[in-house]
């Protein structure tokens, strides 16, 4: 009887990819805490989740990281379908910077805990079925 991986390694998989996704986001919003008119944004996962669910692979669409000037407003505008969306600011600043440090610092090291804990659950799934395969 073959295995079928992905259903083995359960949403495990895709889910390390949105975290890692998530983070390059967060990353970004930190390294432009102090840009004029830089606006936050972060990872949409209820448009992923509904992407997911409804796709024919049952895979998780994510677009590359792609390197964007800061200076232009255009290149921080949503592309059509992007799952990622602007923050709402909790107190923007006078130069229209919408990053919040604290709050992007809080949800950087809740990614990292996601991301670790996705990893150790794949770590494990793997080990079983080493287990499974030596037969020890």
């Amino acid at each position: 009887m073959p295995l079928n991986l992905d259903a083995y390694l359960g949403v495990h998989a895709d889910a390390l990819k949105v975290f890692a996704r998530r983070t390059a986001v967060l990353a970004n919003n930190l390294a432009n805490a102090d840009t004029p008119n830089f606006k936050a944004r972060d990872v949409d996962f209820k448009a992923l989740l509904s992407a997911g669910a409804g796709g024919a692979t049952g895979a998780l669409p994510l677009a590359p990281a792609h390197a964007m000037p800061v200076s232009t407003a255009a290149a921080t505008a949503p592309s059509p379908g992007s799952t990622l969306k602007y923050r709402v600011p909790l107190a923007p600043s006078l130069d229209g910077n919408t990053v919040d440090v604290q709050l992007e610092q809080a949800a950087f090291a809740d990614n990292t805990v996601r991301y670790q804990s996705a990893l150790t659950f794949l770590s494990e799934k793997f080990k079983g079925l080493m287990t499974a395969i030596t037969g020890q």
